[in-house]
């Protein structure tokens, strides 16, 4: 399916049509209206029916299959749909629905596409991962050409990407999002952290030594968006270019907080009340985001210190 060069209403939108899931999450929520000013049509998949604003279309889904009828004219689907990783005990549950919405939900989406005639296709996939594509390790670089890495998250992330590549077959363009942890006032794991800190009892996680791949909530949004008008294709390390460690984001949140960061969280704390997960705190992960560099993409939050005082001074 062709890209709209403009609009044929004058309003200088670029772009044709897009499907957005996730749309209701952190990332989906500040990418939504800026989709909403460049597509001429923009459709929502979720779990229930939910205002988006005026212009948007919501579908209602099971959070796996979109139905064939989903992608009916859209040039581009953005796949950003997850069961949060850190959102209650980690059960066997838990560990299944954060794979099927993810892993099951991306194969049946590129089924959909697949299904279509090849003129009737989208021209585009984007879909999310996650920095835990690569696993522990430790002081080594992880540019996007760095091997996947072990443990639970790392598993997950390869088969999700696995599913989404699948759509190169049908001659789309498919982008892998490796995503670092979102800086946001709003939820995640900024607004998790800001209580304790508040109170004088945040601290380090462990050593602090690992190396913690984080990016602002608006530059990811802008990084997709980038993606979209961009020729970019494979994976895409979505993270700051600033390289922090854990111990230096105690001590910037500490600092833009006025509060002190004196009470560390011992690693066998975190395994034992985590699990499989804990590596995702405990891991280290120094990401580069070579692609979006090489590709002139301009960051608007670049350091840690200027992207906490954004959401919280």
């Amino acid at each position: 399916m062709v890209m709209e060069e403009e609009s044929s209403n004058g309003s200088g939108k670029g772009h044709g049509g897009v499907l957005l899931t996730g749309a209701t999450g952190l990332v989906g929520g500040a990418l939504l209206p800026r989709l909403a000013e460049r597509f001429e049509r923009v459709r929502t998949l979720s779990r229930r029916v939910k205002s988006a604003g005026d212009g948007v279309e919501v579908r209602v889904w099971d959070g796996v299959d979109p139905g064939r009828a989903a992608i009916d004219g859209m040039d581009t689907v953005i796949h950003l749909a997850g069961e949060p990783i850190f959102g209650g005990l980690l059960t066997q549950a838990r560990m299944d629905r954060i794979r099927a919405s993810r892993v099951d939900s991306t194969r049946r989406i590129v089924d959909r596409i697949l299904e279509r005639a090849s003129d009737d296709r989208p021209g585009t996939l984007i879909c999310a991962s996650a920095v835990g594509f690569y696993g522990d390790a430790g002081e080594d670089e992880l540019p996007e050409t760095a091997p996947s890495g072990e443990g639970f998250l790392a598993e997950v992330c390869r088969a999700w990407e696995k599913e989404a590549v699948r759509a190169e077959e049908g001659g789309l363009r498919v982008v892998r999002v490796r995503i670092g942890v979102v800086l946001s006032r709003e939820s995640g794991a900024l607004a998790l952290m800001r209580l304790p800190f508040s109170l004088g009892v945040g601290g380090r996680l462990g050593s602090g030594r690992q190396f913690f791949p984080w990016i602002h909530v608006s530059d990811l949004a802008e990084a997709i968006l980038f993606c979209v008008d961009s020729e970019l294709s494979g994976a895409i390390n979505a993270v700051a270019p600033e390289l922090v460690r854990n111990a230096d984001l105690t001590r910037a949140l500490a600092a833009v907080l006025k509060r002190p960061a004196l009470l560390p969280v011992p690693a066998w704390a975190l395994r034992a009340a985590l699990g499989p997960i804990s590596g995702e705190l405990l891991g280290s992960r120094r990401v580069i985001p070579s692609a979006l560099i090489e590709a002139g993409f301009q960051f608007g939050q670049p350091d840690l210190r200027g992207a906490l005082a954004a959401e919280l001074a």
